[in-house]
């Protein structure tokens, strides 16, 4: 199968934008519960008519700054309630948004404002302004800087825009809302810049509304209602997470946000979210955590054969469904193990959509026998987040779905994955060269590797630019590998090295979190470290047993014959990965190259 498209059910008006939905739910539901904030006293409620005031006098602070239609301003901040309401304040004044990971640096915050012309910037914390305060002699064009976070010297940022728009007429708002088109530019969302200075993906209204109502027409519609909800705590600044907060609000769901990661669990709890949205890292970690807490307290053979029983109970359901035995055994480490683990997350969380990395066939089999089915999706920041995904009435394990309503997959000649439909971005900015290459009649060439199969549900093999050519000529996709090593619990990273080698080698790291309750089981000094032990004899026996498991997935010649473990692991702060939790190869290949080397020593 080279070609699959799925019709789109749904039509955009010429007239229509993103935030028209702030203000039809205002005057057709202004009761219902869009947000949720977090509060010392617990959540509290935002009903939509209250949401869309607070949207509208942030707007007229905007408009009473000079903010013009089309102008940009930059918006960075960890994930939190006030980086919706400013969003879409910021579309209610004509502007366009342009998100900024709240970890970047000071050089890479000069180059997205530089590079986009932002006229302004809302940014979180202290830190934040004290970084802008650095580069804004560089950047005249950038006239104004809000602040988020009170402090003792300054009130936030909602409060500041709100009263200096106080004279703004609420008639501005609505005649700039009703002067958006379509096809106007909603946000620059920069790419992740694993190969280099990061691309401004420039996304319209219209594709930002193909992505709500084309999740929305799958049968995630059916859980994207009134009265349910999900807690977002990916990076809002990433567009899946934007994405999916979109289509939430356009549905009338409940949506509430959390940037304190260390204490998700607890915020799961308190929470309650019927779906949630992630990366497969966190899914990982949270298998991991489990299965660590498990072997600590003594209940490891407990909790391995009961993940082995969920992943052959999810098995089954795709081969004629379980067997009388398993069934018996799925219903009693119900009851011991699953229920536990659903409680983690909140107790009422029934789905999840996964996206931004594979996901891997075992840990998706694993959940959906607990009980959480994760859905795994495909997209890129150049088709507006998801452009293809698993849904409730069409999932197949070990794919990334079918294509979104309204758009189309194609497989070229070489393998390379390409998209078109409503979704697919127009070009970057600046920058046509680099839009040259990506678009071609209107197909978006990916970068990936993969197939189609006849029923439309798509494959991911691997990364054309990541492919690897071994010395003896054969074509090696990293990303299978590096998926099955990092669902070892000790293992955090791994990168597959090998390009013109006469072996697959690779790099290992070791989980902070794993690493002392392993050395506690092991019998290992509790203040060694990783470089302490990176040649001790049991933690390589566990090593060689991951790479084994990985090597079962991979032909003879496509096999890691050696790997290093590093002292360190990789982090964003150190540059190793992106905001993401995407390996910046290039990054790992230079800083580690000595290990590399060492891999193929004679």
């Amino acid at each position: 199968m080279r070609e699959f498209s799925v019709p789109a059910p749904f039509d955009i008006g010429d007239d229509e934008s993103v935030v028209d939905t702030v203000y039809s739910h205002e005057s057709t539901r202004p009761d219902v519960i869009v947000f949720r904030r977090k509060s010392d006293s617990g959540w509290d409620d935002v009903r939509a008519a209250d949401f869309a005031a607070q949207v509208r006098a942030v707007a007229k602070g905007l408009v009473a700054a000079g903010v013009k239609q089309g102008d940009r301003i930059a918006l960075m901040s960890a994930t939190r309630y006030e980086w919706a309401l400013i969003d879409y304040a910021i579309w209610s004044a004509g502007a366009v948004t342009v998100p900024i990971y709240e970890t970047s640096s000071a050089g890479q915050v000069q180059w997205i404002l530089e590079d986009s012309g932002a006229v302004g910037a809302v940014v979180e914390s202290v830190a934040h302004s004290n970084i802008l305060a650095d580069i804004l002699p560089e950047l005249p064009g950038v006239k104004h800087v809000y602040q988020i976070d009170t402090s003792t010297e300054k009130i936030g940022a909602v409060d500041v825009l709100t009263e200096s728009g106080s004279a703004v007429a609420d008639s501005e708002i609505a005649s700039r809302v009703a002067g958006l088109k379509a096809s106007d530019l909603a946000t620059f969302v920069y790419t992740s810049g694993t190969t280099g200075r990061p691309k401004g993906c420039l996304l319209t209204h219209s594709n930002l509304i193909a992505e709500s109502r084309g999740i929305r027409a799958t049968s995630f519609g059916e859980v994207l209602t009134e009265g349910r909800r999900t807690l977002m705590f990916l990076p809002m600044a990433h567009v899946l997470a934007r994405a999916v907060s979109i289509a939430s609000f356009d549905a009338g769901a409940t949506l509430a946000h959390t940037g304190d990661i260390p204490n998700l669990v607890q915020s799961f709890g308190s929470f309650g979210p019927d779906f949630i949205l992630s990366v497969p890292r966190v899914f990982e970690k949270v298998y991991n955590t489990a299965r660590q807490n498990a072997h600590s307290d003594g209940k490891g053979k407990i909790f391995d054969t009961a993940a082995d029983t969920a992943v052959a109970w999810s098995e089954a359901q795709d081969t004629g469904g379980p067997s009388i035995v398993l069934k018996a055994k799925h219903t009693v480490f119900d009851k011991l193990v699953y229920s536990k683990l659903r409680t983690a997350l909140g107790g009422r969380c029934e789905l999840a959509i996964s996206g931004g990395a594979p996901l891997g066939d075992r840990l998706a089999h694993f959940y959906r026998g607990i009980g959480v089915t994760i859905y795994e999706g495909y997209g890129l920041t150049e088709t507006t987040a998801a452009a293809a995904v698993n849904t409730r009435s069409e999932q197949r394990i070990g794919t990334v779905g079918k294509p979104l309503p309204g758009n189309a997959v194609r497989i070229a000649d070489d393998g390379e994955i390409l998209l078109s439909g409503g979704v697919v971005f127009g070009g970057y900015w600046h920058n046509d060269e680099a839009t040259a290459d990506s678009l071609t009649d209107g197909w978006f060439h990916t970068g990936d590797l993969g197939a189609v199969d006849e029923d439309g549900y798509i494959s991911i093999t691997g990364r054309k630019k990541e492919l690897i050519v071994t010395a003896g000529g054969k074509n090696v996709a990293p990303a299978a590998l590096e998926d099955q090593l990092r669902a070892s619990p000790l293992i955090s990273q791994a990168m597959v090295v090998g390009d013109q080698k006469p072996f697959i080698g690779a790099l290992i790291t070791i989980d902070t979190d794993a690493f002392p309750g392993w050395k506690k089981r092991n019998g290992k000094d509790e203040s060694a470290t990783v470089a302490d032990l990176t040649d001790d004899p049991d933690l390589i026996a566990e090593i060689d047993s991951a790479v084994a498991d990985a090597n079962k997935s991979v032909s003879h010649a496509e096999s890691i014959k050696k790997y290093r473990i590093l002292p360190v692991d990789f982090t964003e702060e150190t540059g190793e990965l992106t905001p993401t939790m995407k390996l910046k190869r290039n990054v790992v290949k230079e800083t580690y190259g000595d290990d590399i080397e060492a891999i193929y020593a004679k």
